[in-house]
């Protein structure tokens, strides 16, 4: 059984994914970017902040389960 795999409709990403290059390839196929722009980018491109605001949930959800990773491997015993 295979899962159906639905095309996203956005990408969110920081300002390091803010090119020109990155951004037509995204609308080429379809997928709307929202990437805030960089402080030194001569034309202003329009950011959907209260949807790249989902993209921090993210970071800090993965970053809780990094966390429970190294309780979850930390050794039980103690030598010494």
């Amino acid at each position: 059984m295979t899962l159906p795999v639905s095309k996203p409709c956005a990408l969110l990403a920081d300002k390091g994914y803010d090119g020109d290059a990155v951004r037509q390839v995204l609308l080429l196929q379809g997928i709307l970017p929202v990437i805030p722009p960089r402080s030194n980018r001569i034309e202003t491109i329009a950011c959907d902040f209260r949807r790249y605001r989902d993209r921090n949930r993210i970071e800090r959800m993965f970053n809780r389960l990094k966390q429970f990773r190294r309780i979850a491997t930390r050794s039980a015993c103690s030598t010494g």
